[in-house]
Parts: C-alpha cells; structure tokens; sequence
C-alpha cells in the first residue's frame, strides 16, 4: 500500500492506494472525506470515473485536481 498526501484547502489529507496484483484492481481511500473507490486494472476512463465519483464529496475544482493526482500516483505503481 502506498500513501500519498493531498493538499486541499490548505488540509493535508493523505491518500491510501493499494495495488491487488493477483485479482489486477487498485483501491484508493481517502478517509478525511469518507471516499474510496476500487476499479480493474481493464477499466476505461478511469479518470472519469474517478472525478464524477469525488464530485460527489468534494468541490468541482478540487474533484478534478484530485482525480488527475490520482490516475499519475497510480500509474507509478
């Protein structure tokens, strides 16, 4: 698992992501604003899906930084 830190509004909330390699899917959490969110490794557009799904918990802005910090921090992996 890797954790990684988020700064949002001037807030640093750390980010869990852990890469399933045997069943090929990622998890991210982020507790400080109840979220997480699991896809496969096949999925399309995750970016997306990831912003329309923080949308819901956090402002548009932030949604979208968040998101594309997200699809980087996990193509590291």
């Amino acid at each position: 698992m890797k954790i990684r830190k988020n700064f949002l509004e001037g807030l640093e909330q750390k980010v869990y992501i852990h890469e399933n390699k045997k069943d090929e899917f990622i998890l991210i959490a982020v507790p400080d604003i109840h979220w997480s969110y699991s896809y496969t490794y096949e999925e399309d557009d995750i970016q997306t899906k990831l912003f329309h799904s923080l949308e819901k918990r956090i402002s548009h802005d932030h949604a979208k930084t968040l998101s594309s910090r997200i699809v980087q921090w996990t193509r590291e992996m």
